[in-house]
């Protein structure tokens, strides 16, 4: 199976990435077959910094405007399918993009920021990240964050999150809550993988898991098989159903060493942080026998229709589900409150 013999009327959306981006990447983008994609903007960047970032993307938005655009609204996705394009989903890693400042989530938001996670793997001013010992759950900033992320369409991500706090965003929101790219820990116990007691919360949270391809996160690891994660898919769908999964592959395409130290460290560490727990994971895992990069996704729906998923099915794990959690969640309105004028003197 080719990318242009996947059916048509899939859209094909992957829910994070985060590669050193290039003409051969966006190329490899189309080969595969995607209409859209997931990207992060930031990780442990301030808010100057982020702006950087965007600015970034708007240029690459020009250079390569032939083969990318950028989604505001969701219905940008269906524009860029039609375009033959891909949509570029701006995302951040963490709430570092608006500081101590909840006005910035909807400035963020104005300038394409769809979706932020509440922290990455350490404590954040709203909520502890899956690394820590103690969970504290959500903070009284973090549960205006929330209310304010649910105003004005910018969809809460718990994938680094720990199990409290993931809990209590989805308890707070009112709107569907996301994990972008993490797995069940039941086929494998990672720190960020999450917990059966997660996946229903956000199974019943109308929300959305997208799976991430990274080996750490994979029974085996880089020996992971195509059809041991294809297990993993089938056992999923059978507990949050088949509407509540998609794809966050958590590709990190042509990255050095230096991103992933970045990622990890940040400022907050003089120190080489691990990650999984040792240093023998040190550096980037050994990729995928059968996902090296965006050219493998026919591969991977090719293997999912063996399983047994039929064609809507297949659809709605390909990135229409992605289509329908942010139609929900992330169409921005932008309301403001109007306040009653004072009395004249």
């Amino acid at each position: 199976m080719q990318g242009n013999n996947l059916n048509k009327d899939w859209t094909l959306i992957d829910g994070l990435q985060y590669s050193n981006w290039s003409h051969e990447i966006f190329s490899q983008m189309h080969e595969g077959g995607l209409n859209a994609v997931h990207v992060t903007v930031a990780y442990h960047e301030n808010t100057r910094e982020t702006l950087s970032r965007l600015g970034q993307w708007n240029q690459r938005f020009e250079t390569f405007s032939d083969l990318i655009r950028p989604v505001f609204q969701p219905q940008d996705i269906a524009l860029a399918k039609n375009e033959g394009r891909v949509g570029i989903i701006l995302g951040a890693q963490n709430c570092s993009p608006i500081e101590d400042e909840i006005q910035l989530v909807g400035v963020l938001r104005r300038l394409g920021l769809m979706i932020m996670q509440l922290t990455y793997n350490n404590q954040s001013l709203l909520g502890t990240g899956c690394y820590e010992s103690e969970d504290n759950g959500i903070t009284r900033f973090g549960k205006q964050v929330i209310h304010e992320m649910n105003r004005v369409g910018m969809v809460i991500d718990m994938s680094h999150s720990a199990e409290r706090s993931t809990l209590e965003a989805i308890e707070y929101s009112e709107q569907p809550v996301i994990i972008s790219h993490a797995n069940p820990s039941e086929f494998h116990p990672a720190l960020r993988n999450k917990s059966n007691k997660v996946i229903d919360a956000i199974a019943e949270n109308e929300g959305l898991l997208g799976f991430s391809l990274y080996p750490f996160h994979l029974k085996n690891g880089p020996a992971c098989s195509l059809n041991d994660f294809c297990d993993m898919v089938a056992w999923t769908a059978e507990r949050m159903g088949v509407e509540r999964i998609g794809i966050g592959s958590d590709l990190c395409q042509n990255q050095p060493k230096s991103v992933l130290e970045w990622m990890r460290n940040g400022r907050w560490s003089k120190q080489m942080d691990y990650g999984e727990g040792s240093a023998s994971d040190s550096g980037w895992p050994e990729p995928l026998a059968w996902f090296k990069d965006n050219r493998d996704f026919p591969k991977v729906a090719e293997a999912l229709a063996q399983k047994g998923f039929n064609e809507t099915e297949l659809g709605l794990i390909l990135g229409g589900n992605w289509v329908n959690l942010l139609t929900r969640v992330a169409t921005a309105s932008f309301e403001t409150t109007t306040l009653d004028a004072p009395d004249k003197c």
